[in-house]
C-alpha cells in the first residue's frame, strides 16, 4: 500500500513489530501504522507500507514503514522505542491485563542497508501498468513484478512512470517482505521464550495511548 506526498528530500525507515506478542499487540501495530501514516499525511511525507500478514480484517504482527519527505527523519524519531497501549482487550473482555507493547526500530535505509539479493534468484517481469484514461494512460510496459524464485514472493511496483524506478521499488519492497519473513522465523524460533517481546514490556515507554480510541497520553 502507497500514500504518496511530495517533498522527498529525506528518507526513513522503520520496523514496526510486536515482538511475537498476543493478538492484542497485533492490533497495537496496526494502530500505531495508521497513526504515523496520519502524522506523516499532515506534514506530506510518503509513506509505504510492507506488512508481514496479507488479507483483509487481519492486523499484522510487524511490518516495514518507508518514509520519504522533508520530515521524515522527525517522525521516525518521535517514534522509535517502544510504544505502550493501555486499553482493555478487544477480543478477551475479561482479560485481566490491560498494557500491550510494540517495538519501533530504525532499520537502514536503501542507500546504505548492506542486504544482497543474488541476480539469480530474482525474475523480473514487465507489463502496462493501469491508470487514468486519456493524455495521462500509461501506454507502456513500465510497470515491474519481480519473483524471488528460492522463495516465490512477489512484488509489483507501477507508481512510477519510469521502468526504472519502478524496478528500484520493486528491489526495495523485496528486501522488506524478506526482512520480514526472515524477522518472523527468527520470532517463531524464540516463541518458547519470547525474549524481545519481554525486552518491549521491561523497556521504558517512549510514547504511551490509552482507550480504544488510541489516545495520546
Amino acid at each position: 500500500m502507497v500514500k504518496s506526498c511530495t517533498d522527498k528530500t529525506d528518507t526513513a525507515r522503520l520496523l514496526v513489530t510486536s515482538g511475537d506478542g498476543p493478538r492484542e499487540c497485533r492490533r497495537a501495530v496496526s494502530l500505531v501504522l495508521a497513526r504515523i501514516t496520519t502524522e506523516a499525511a499532515k506534514l506530506r511525507v510518503n509513506v509505504e507500507e510492507t506488512l508481514s500478514t496479507e488479507g483483509p480484517n487481519q492486523d499484522p504482527a510487524s511490518a516495514i514503514l518507508r518514509l520519504s519527505g522533508k520530515d521524515a527523519s522527525e517522525i521516525a524519531k518521535r517514534w522509535t522505542g517502544t510504544i505502550r497501549w493501555t486499553c482493555q482487550s478487544p477480543f478477551r473482555p475479561h482479560h485481566k491485563r490491560k498494557n500491550w507493547f510494540v517495538g519501533v526500530f530504525a532499520l537502514a535505509t536503501e542507500r546504505d542497508q548492506t542486504e544482497t539479493l543474488s541476480p539469480s534468484d530474482l525474475k523480473f517481469e514487465t507489463f502496462r501498468a493501469g491508470g487514468p484514461g486519456g493524455q495521462h494512460q500509461n501506454t507502456t510496459d513500465s510497470a515491474v513484478r519481480l519473483t524471488h524464485l528460492p522463495t516465490g514472493l512477489s512484488v509489483v511496483a507501477r507508481d512510477e512512470r519510469s521502468q526504472h524506478r519502478n524496478r528500484a521499488a520493486a528491489l526495495n519492497r523485496l528486501h522488506d517482505r524478506l526482512y520480514l519473513l526472515a524477522a518472523e522465523a527468527d520470532a517463531g524460533a524464540k516463541s518458547s521464550e519470547n525474549l524481545l517481546h519481554r525486552q518491549l514490556e521491561r523497556g521504558n515507554a517512549t510514547l504511551s495511548f490509552k482507550g480504544p480510541s488510541f489516545v495520546e497520553g
